[in-house]
């Protein structure tokens, strides 16, 4: 790795088919963007459920809410501070 490269961090996550109980039902409602999937970043959740759905709803309220921001707007911001941080997500 050079002096530009940054490391991945490395979270312990439960993958979704070992999900049972609350985790299952709040995995569920993530995959419900019509993907089916649960996005690496609701996952980092698994360890504590209720974290997983609070992220869900701050996400959907800061993206979909009124807001004199367009969604598409909400979006560039996203991608720029994505790429300051140099965020592979």
């Amino acid at each position: 790795m050079d002096s530009t490269e940054r490391p991945m961090a490395w979270i312990e996550t439960v993958p979704e088919a070992d999900a049972t109980g609350e985790l299952k039902r709040a995995y569920q409602r993530a995959g419900d963007d019509g993907s089916g999937q649960v996005d690496h970043i609701m996952k980092i959740h698994s360890l504590n459920p209720a974290s997983l759905v609070d992220h869900m709803h701050l996400y959907k309220t800061l993206m979909y809410a009124e807001s004199p921001l367009t969604r598409v707007q909400r979006e560039m911001i996203g991608v720029v501070v994505s790429a300051i941080n140099r965020c592979e997500y």
